[in-house]
């Protein structure tokens, strides 16, 4: 069965929102840090790194967030955050304080894998990544490799990548790490059609627009998804 990744931005109302998503089904919450210039993000989280970043929510205030987080909810948890971020906090001071605030890993979305080794933390690859790249970023990973589905920014697509299962077959070849896809997964048959192939489906824009709805509306879309990918079929790829 796959895992069920859920991505919402750190602000006041993030653990009550984590909690939510974990009674829907999430078997690990992801945390934004906001960045004032997220390049891997789109629309939709680049708004709600606006909005938190307009509400105080600075570094100190999201390991502040993560700690009361981790009160409500036992599942990892993960801050996503950006290499200029940790320059400014100082990257072993960031790791330690993350980890000491119940963070259980780390991702750098634009940190490539060969960069700063010593940081524990969890990789990406993209459709773009060669096999020299994506063989080094899953040795370095820490317990799972992030697999970028699509080129571009994070945000809700009509369908999944053309890509992911090219993606899927060159790193299973190269890797026995768990796979986890993210970008561009929004809808139940999008995360069905994902588990298919991925040992994690990842969810992020869209659970961050249903998260400002509140968190019924937040447990309720996750709970479809968890249903959704708990009827899978893994898929056999030549």
């Amino acid at each position: 069965m796959s895992a069920l990744v859920i991505y919402l931005m750190s602000g006041p109302d993030t653990p009550e929102l984590a909690e939510a998503a974990v009674e829907g089904g999430a078997d690990l919450v992801e945390l934004g840090f906001p960045f004032s210039d997220p390049l891997a993000d789109g629309p939709v989280i680049r708004q709600a790194a606006e909005q938190a970043l307009a509400q105080g929510m600075r570094t100190v205030a999201c390991l502040e967030c993560l700690a009361k987080t981790r009160e409500r909810v036992d599942v990892p948890l993960v801050p996503m955050t950006y290499a200029s971020l940790l320059e400014a906090y100082g990257y072993e001071r960031f790791a330690t304080d993350a980890e000491a605030a119940g963070a259980t890993s780390l991702i750098v979305a634009d940190l490539p894998a060969d960069e700063r080794p010593d940081l524990r933390r969890i990789q990406l690859v993209a459709p773009t990544s060669t096999d020299e790249r994506l063989e080094l970023a899953a040795e370095q990973t820490d317990g799972w490799l992030y697999l970028v589905t699509l080129t571009g920014t994070t945000g809700a697509r009509d369908d999944l990548s053309p890509h992911f299962a090219g993606l899927i077959s060159r790193a299973r070849a190269l890797t026995d790490v768990p796979l986890y896809a993210g970008f561009g997964i929004s809808t139940p048959e999008h995360a069905q059609d994902a588990a298919a192939l991925a040992d994690g489906v990842v969810v992020g824009s869209r659970a961050v627009e249903v998260a400002e709805e509140g968190p019924a509306a937040l447990r309720d879309y996750v709970r479809s998804l968890r249903t959704a990918i708990d009827a899978a079929v893994p898929a056999i790829i030549d």
